[in-house]
């Protein structure tokens, strides 16, 4: 898991960007 520091980062506000829409449309 060390392959891209930014990367994870990206990644995780990602998945907090999809969380929300699912959080808003449900």
């Amino acid at each position: 898991m060390q392959r891209n520091k930014g990367f994870t980062l990206i990644e995780l506000l990602v998945v907090i960007a999809i969380i929300g829409i699912l959080s808003a449309i449900v």
